[in-house]
């Protein structure tokens, strides 16, 4: 296992050690720390963090924006999937929107330490409805885009400070 991932599994428990109850999954690779099962409805990807809440969609996207406010992101823009597929493909799709969120601060220091880093940003987090009450949300892993940069210290302090903000916010979720 590479260092950086080793890194982001050690972050992303000691961000969620002892909170609230929830389906979350961790990346890379593990459920929530101390749980050693998945719950329902959740799954893990090695870019990324992902929970089901028990709220409507619209109620999701609500509390997911409020959570990464909380964060210190904004969302700089919203993609609604399902309406753009039905407008260039007319085909039928789940409600599905993608956030691009963005902290600002973490921002201008991995654009300081890579101008190149801007083709990864913002950071995107998406919310769908799974069509029973319940939506999902998932965050992308900022260790795991990091790891197509290389080898850059500077980036991966702030990748790491992003994932776990990113994270919170989801873990947040759960909670609210």
């Amino acid at each position: 296992m590479e260092r950086r991932e080793l890194l982001a599994g050690k972050l992303a428990r000691a961000v969620l050690r002892g909170r609230g109850g929830g389906n979350v999954t961790l990346l890379p690779g593990e459920a929530r720390a101390g749980d050693g099962s998945r719950p329902p409805n959740s799954y893990t990807r090695s870019y990324g963090c992902t929970t089901t809440i028990a709220a409507p969609y619209a109620q999701a996207i609500t509390r997911t924006r409020a959570a990464l406010t909380e964060q210190g992101f904004g969302v700089l823009t919203e993609i609604d999937v399902k309406k753009t597929l039905k407008e260039k493909l007319d085909v039928e799709f789940r409600p599905y929107v993608i956030l691009g969120a963005c902290n600002p601060a973490l921002a201008r220091r991995a654009l300081e330490a890579d101008l190149g880093v801007g083709l990864l940003l913002p950071c995107n987090v998406v919310v769908y409805d799974n069509g029973d009450g319940t939506s999902t949300v998932a965050a992308i892993d900022p260790l795991a885009a990091l790891g197509i940069v290389g080898d850059n210290p500077a980036l991966a302090t702030v990748a790491h400070e992003a994932q776990g903000r990113l994270y919170a916010a989801v873990e947040r979720l759960m909670g609210a």
